[in-house]
């Protein structure tokens, strides 16, 4: 049982990192683009999803307020819209679930933001009326999507699918390519701050 066990693990493994070389690394060079020049113009990112993909977008904003420091200097400002459990259940209780995140974009977000989507489906009703909302209200969309990138794909400028049909695979693919954007990404940031800190220090 243990062996077997063992050999399920190494293969899961094995495989996760062999459909990962398979990704678009390109577009996610695109995105740390984006994500450099929406630092530099002090823009603000919005990051949503649901379950999983709600973990990883809070995930991913502490490293871009955190891990993102170049120095001194300050990260990015960026703000998860799943992360407070009061509004979330406030906003689906008195209004629909699907609203969520389209009203909280009409209350925060401005013209030349950006709004980052984690969806395993890409197919979420709130991820895409929040990804409509922030494209009529003049938001960069950017997706994380997986399988053939669902309704999503549509309503995003850059989108990046994760190269599997399989949901725990692919949430672990966003992570790390959110973790590679943020050492890819740190000698731009430290060039922005005008500093030499460049090293990869996230934790």
């Amino acid at each position: 049982m243990a062996s077997n066990l063992k050999q399920a693990l190494t293969t899961y493994a094995a495989d996760t990192g062999t459909r990962l070389m398979q990704t678009d690394f390109a577009k996610l060079a695109e995105i740390g683009e984006l994500l450099l020049k929406t630092k530099a113009e002090g823009r603000t990112v919005f990051l949503m999803g649901n379950g999983g993909s709600a973990a990883t977008a809070s995930h991913v904003t502490n490293d871009l307020v955190k891990g993102c420091r170049a120095g001194d200097a300050p990260g990015f400002k960026a703000f998860c819209l799943s992360d407070s459990n009061a509004l979330v259940t406030c906003l689906a209780n008195d209004f629909s679930y699907e609203e969520i995140y389209t009203i909280l974009l009409r209350t925060y977000a401005k013209n030349g933001d950006v709004v980052m989507a984690f969806s395993g489906s890409g197919n979420s009703p709130n991820i895409l009326h929040g990804l409509t909302t922030a494209r009529a209200m003049g938001l960069t969309t950017v997706g994380f999507g997986g399988r053939d990138g669902g309704k999503m794909k549509a309503l995003c400028d850059l989108l990046l699918i994760a190269p599997t049909d399989s949901m725990e695979m692919l949430e672990d693919m966003h992570l790390i390519y959110f973790h590679d954007l943020v050492c890819a990404m740190r000698p731009g940031l430290a060039k922005l701050a005008g500093t030499d800190v460049a090293c990869c220090t996230c934790g």
